[in-house]
């Protein structure tokens, strides 16, 4: 048994890289208005295009917002880390992924890497989340269970 951050994981249920597909991603283009006094991109905004690609690849993944509230659940962030490795300025593009790593419990593990088109990096994301029962207003037993039945392609969410 192996203990990952996220909570223990047994070695038949690891999958190692060569079996992973590359992690979903989006390009957003960096907008004149969500620039600092400095002249790159404000903090706060790493953190919503984060939140765009996580709703864009649960879109992929055929879970809308819509199919969500029928299900009576919603995502919640737990815990979220933002490092920063390079500045964003007007006009800039940059690439979001959004890849989720599973392990038991109720809650996963979602990395985000902020690349150029040239693959240099500029920030990372990391981030603990769960899906919340919104009538019990409680963290569902198991999230990974819960967006397989919604999931009508499961591969953006390594499921």
């Amino acid at each position: 048994m192996i203990t990952a951050r996220w909570g223990p994981v047994a070695s038949a249920d690891l999958v190692t890289l060569a079996d992973m597909a590359d992690p979903f991603r989006v390009r957003v283009t960096v907008r004149g208005y969500e620039l600092d006094t400095q002249g790159h991109l404000n903090q706060a905004v790493y953190l919503q295009y984060a939140e765009h690609a996580r709703w864009e690849c649960l879109r992929a993944a055929g879970i809308s917002q819509d199919r969500l509230l029928a299900g009576g659940v919603g995502p919640v962030a737990l815990e979220v880390t933002l490092k920063f490795h390079r500045e964003l300025r007007g006009g800039d593009e940059v690439d979001v992924t959004c890849e989720y790593h599973w392990g038991a419990g109720k809650t996963f593990e979602i990395v985000q890497e902020f690349t150029r088109p040239d693959g240099s990096a500029v920030a990372t994301v990391t981030g603990v989340g769960g899906i919340l029962d919104l009538t019990a207003r409680r963290l569902v037993t198991d999230p990974r269970a819960r967006f397989q039945q919604l999931a009508t392609d499961p591969g953006p969410l390594n499921l």
